[in-house]
């Protein structure tokens, strides 16, 4: 099939010919010039030489590779009306201007307009299921504009609901929005999924237990910022458990700044962390708990944070992590004087978590691999013209190290192909431009011209930090000030 053909019909069965197919299943096999069958909404056969249904159309996959599709666990999706706007912001600096300044001056029409144009750029990068970490509905309109727009997206999405502007123990037992959460629940909806989303601030008073009962008692997994320098802390941990609210399905993001007694909380409930790494890197919430999640046997999956920021691309994430991982490895050699020989982070690993370790967060084993019966989340990475395509000698090497969102030749989802020869399939960007240039029209103006300017420009940080940046309670706690080596380090 050449590039000048169209995509392949709706409803007709698929096979992708002749590529690497990476199958990340138990064994990790590794197939060479292999094919994938798609039929219906499944997966219905890997391997080579494939004989198929009268009617399969066929997808050229030689020189190229073929595995899951990726899975980000963690992706704040309506800030990307804000693309790049906070690229030299530190992690408070963005607290100032989400949390107390001017997160409240967004309309329901703009959180869609984000969330539209992320839900977009993920399937365009290969991310088939993305969870919206959406934490400033802090109306009811928010949270159905939030959940619109992902549903006008052929994607798999999670809304993980949360409300920056109020304490989580006030939204999360509210009425209605305990009835909104109970239709995304009920509805089954394959396509969008649900979760709870708020952060523990330590406040020995636990307030956010009555949000944990919430969830408790809708059957909807919690998804919270855990181990963020400055914010939250092995406090808020400990409070989870000796209260019963740590669980399987919890997802703990970043859990960056934590000591030894929280990974072992988290190990033993069987929590799954969420690296986010070029976040950790840059924003300051600590360094990305490679080491940690393998010496005590967390589940891990991989996560972009928000574009407000960063790409919300995760072959970015899964090349930062690995980087990061290195670093930290080289350097605690260096100071003792040794070197390292033999890496304990290989490539094959940060591709499981982009997949399969994103799939198990979730609780979805219906995803995150290739295998007949699974769902048919698949991604084609080939690009003929593009000199960096060739050889294919490690091919998760070359996924991680050599491939970029570009080099996504064809995307599908629940067997649908919603991208092909490099191009969304059936995706009219004009209008979603347009929102988002409305949305940008109405927060200049509301912030003024020279608010917006600043807000791009910061001033330099001072040694000034927030005591609580969760302005919903009078809770203070020292450790935002004088953490200590042993939380720095992670011991």
């Amino acid at each position: 099939m050449t590039h000048s053909e169209p995509a392949p019909e709706p409803g007709r069965p698929v096979v992708l010919r002749g590529g690497t197919v990476l199958t990340m299943d138990d064994a990790g096999t590794v197939l060479t010039g292999a094919d994938v069958l798609v039929v219906d909404d499944r997966i219905a056969a890997v391997g080579i030489g494939l004989e198929v249904p009268e009617g399969t159309q066929e997808i050229d996959a030689h020189g190229g590779i073929v595995m899951p599709g990726m899975i980000d666990t963690h992706r704040h999706m309506w800030q990307t009306a804000m693309r790049g706007y906070g690229a030299d912001w530190t992690l408070t600096q963005y607290f100032v201007w989400n949390y107390l300044e001017h997160g409240k001056k967004f309309r329901p029409e703009d959180i869609a307009a984000g969330n539209r144009l992320s839900a977009l750029e993920s399937l365009d990068a290969g991310v088939t299921t993305a969870v919206d970490w959406s934490h400033n509905l802090h109306t009811l309109d928010h949270a159905e504009a939030a959940a619109d727009a992902l549903r006008s997206v052929p994607g798999r999405f999670v809304l993980a609901y949360g409300n920056i502007q109020a304490g989580p123990w006030e939204w999360a037992t509210d009425p209605s929005v305990r009835s909104f959460l109970e239709r995304l629940r009920d509805a089954k909806d394959d396509l969008l999924g649900v979760q709870i989303a708020f952060d523990v601030t330590g406040d020995p008073a636990f307030p956010e237990k009555a949000a944990f009962e919430a969830a408790r008692d809708l059957g909807i997994p919690v998804t919270t910022h855990a181990g963020v320098w400055g914010a939250t802390n092995d406090d808020g941990i400990r409070l989870m458990h000796e209260n019963g609210f740590m669980a399987p399905e919890t997802v703990y993001v970043h859990a960056s700044t934590l000591t030894r007694d929280s990974y072992q909380r988290i190990a033993a409930t069987g929590g799954s962390i969420s690296v986010s790494t070029e976040s950790e890197c840059s924003a300051g919430q600590g360094h990305a708990p490679t080491e940690q999640v393998q010496q005590y046997g967390i589940p891990v999956s991989l996560s972009m944070d928000t574009s407000v920021w960063w790409s919300g691309d995760m072959f970015s994430a899964m090349r930062a992590t690995l980087n990061a991982d290195r670093m930290a490895e080289h350097m605690d050699a260096h100071l003792k004087g040794e070197t390292v020989t033999q890496l304990r982070l290989r490539a094959q690993h940060v591709v499981e978590w982009a997949t399969r370790g994103g799939a198990h967060a979730l609780g979805r084993d219906d995803i995150g691999s290739l295998e007949p019966g699974k769902k048919a989340d698949v991604v084609l990475i080939k690009n003929d013209d593009s000199p960096v395509s060739f050889p294919l000698l490690n091919p998760f090497g070359h996924v991680v190290f050599q491939a970029q969102r570009g080099d996504v030749h064809t995307v599908l989802v629940d067997g649908r192909v919603v991208k092909f020869a490099h191009k969304l399939v059936g995706i009219d960007l004009a209008p979603v431009r347009q929102e988002i240039e409305s949305t940008l029209d109405h927060l200049r103006s509301e912030l003024g011209e020279e608010e917006w300017a600043k807000g791009m420009n910061p001033d330099l940080p001072t040694a000034e930090l927030l005591d609580n940046p969760y302005q919903y309670t009078e809770y203070k706690s020292e450790s935002t000030h004088t953490g200590g080596e042993e939380r720095v380090l992670g011991r």
